[in-house]
């Protein structure tokens, strides 16, 4: 019998997921939900042993389930999705006020401090806790700051 997963109509994360798939020689059968909330429902019903997502709406579901404690997210990443800011192409002064805002940001330790407020405790108004530490190559990315495209 397959392994069962989820994937919630997100045609990149499908992809991703039948490359790991064959190239580890797992045999899983991908179902789909027609959203999150969905998705979300078919494993905690078990009708999906599992669901992938990015990082950050799998710990959005998990903080604002039924039952939090009966959902752990587990192992590496299947793929890092690049996450940036996009200003007007030929504003250079608009890009400089950017950049300088995330580098003094960064740099004053305030950037983590932001980040502890909406990632690692209580988000007002319900006090739903995402409970998602910064993961080791977003702390890479704040030491190596960068305005070139993902490749």
């Amino acid at each position: 019998m397959p392994e069962s997963r989820l994937v919630s109509r997100r045609v990149p994360n499908e992809k991703v997921l039948r490359k790991y798939s064959a190239d580890n020689n797992i045999d899983i059968k991908i179902v789909s939900g027609k959203d999150y909330a969905d998705a979300l429902q078919l494993v905690e019903s078990e009708r999906a042993s599992a669901l992938v997502l990015d990082d950050v709406l799998l710990f959005g579901l998990r903080a604002n389930s039924r039952n939090p404690s009966s959902l752990v997210i587990v192992g590496d990443p299947l793929q890092v999705e690049p996450y940036a800011s996009m200003v007007r192409k030929d504003d250079a002064e608009f890009k400089k006020l950017v950049d300088g805002t995330i580098t003094r940001l960064i740099r004053s330790g305030e950037f983590t401090r932001l980040y502890k407020k909406w990632f690692e405790s209580p988000i007002p108004p319900t006090g739903v806790n995402l409970n998602m530490p910064m993961s080791e190559p977003l702390r890479a990315n704040l030491k190596s700051r960068s305005d070139k495209p993902a490749q």
